[in-house]
């Protein structure tokens, strides 16, 4: 007879499953039949549970979910709008701010087109008059008037909506600024304004009628001084423009003075020999040989070079500044 007590027999437990001794099995509790982890009958409670008693599917998802967060995004960085934008997006931002640039000169350019007369006659050519009855115009092509008045309006819109077209592209580009940068240049458009407004006064209460006063007199009597319209015009929006990019010789520095490609130092190094420079300019756009007539050229510009070089070093400071602060 077979011995039940031998052990080399396996046996069956209750729940029909046979007992190998070979083999490793994970110890239970003898009460709750939980399964025992080193050696301690804690029950698994919360995600746990939840993982043992769901599908695998179901607990990959749970675990991703707790991984993730509460479902709730960070709020983006401030000032960081133009980071999350594509190439289209900033494609249509340019296209906007086009369209509000072109609808506010269209809007100059119909109140200047209704004072048109006043423009031409006294604006246009008053300097003309005031220099002398030696110079008059004269018109030689059939539209020579009409092309007058195109520019004389369109020129004058051009001064009249500038602010506001500078303020459309400082807006395009102020979103790509640190916040520093952006403080910083707070009062940037009201200083690109006033430079180019001075510049534009300055070339024609200046510059105008010191030369058509030594065209009105330089030559013979016997000559009679016929302008063209169209060379008139070119003469006169060329010495406006030319003056007014000049005078915004104080912001050009302050930019280079800001990306680091200018120095006070360098300005006040070659400050002679930008003096001359100017002198040697002053006296090529200056029509007479006067010396006070060349210096009243040359002086403005060398005031411009002098704010440039404090510009640039009030500027130079501010880093300097900063970097002592970063160090700390």
């Amino acid at each position: 007879m077979i011995n039940e007590s031998d052990s080399s027999i396996p046996r069956k437990d209750e729940s029909g499953g046979s007992a190998d001794t070979g083999s490793e099995m994970i110890p239970t509790s003898e009460k709750s039949g939980k399964p025992e982890i080193n050696g301690s009958t804690e029950e698994p409670t919360g995600d746990a549970e939840n993982l043992i008693s769901r599908p695998a599917e179901t607990a990959i998802e749970t675990i991703a979910d707790d991984d993730g967060g509460n479902g709730t995004e960070e709020p983006a960085a401030e000032g960081s709008e133009s980071q999350g934008m594509s190439f289209i997006d900033h494609l249509e931002e340019f296209r906007w701010r086009l369209v509000r640039g072109g609808i506010a000169f269209l809007v100059a350019t119909l109140i200047c087109a209704y004072y048109a007369d006043f423009l031409v006659n006294e604006v246009l050519i008053g300097p003309l008059k005031q220099s002398g009855p030696n110079l008059s115009l004269q018109n030689l092509v059939p539209y020579g008037q009409i092309s007058l008045y195109l520019q004389a309006v369109l020129f004058a819109a051009l001064i009249l909506s500038f602010p506001f077209l500078v303020w459309q592209i400082w807006k395009f580009v102020e979103p790509g600024l640190h916040e520093k940068e952006r403080n910083a240049s707070k009062f940037i458009i009201f200083f690109i304004s006033i430079c180019f407004f001075t510049g534009i006064a300055f070339g024609y209460f200046v510059l105008l009628p010191i030369s058509l006063k030594f065209f009105a007199g330089f030559g013979s009597t016997l000559i009679k001084n016929n302008i063209s319209v169209q060379d008139y015009i070119s003469f006169f929006l060329g010495t406006l423009l030319t003056a007014g990019i000049v005078f915004e010789l104080p912001f050009i520095s302050y930019i280079l003075s800001k990306i680091g490609l200018l120095t006070p130092a360098f300005m006040r190094f070659y400050r002679r020999h930008a003096v001359v420079a100017m002198l040697v300019i002053a006296a090529v756009v200056t029509p007479s040989t006067d010396m006070v007539t060349q210096l009243v050229i040359a002086v403005p510009m060398i005031i411009l070079y002098e704010v440039s070089i404090f510009i640039s070093g009030s500027v130079q400071r501010k880093k300097n500044r900063e970097m002592i602060q970063e160090n700390i």
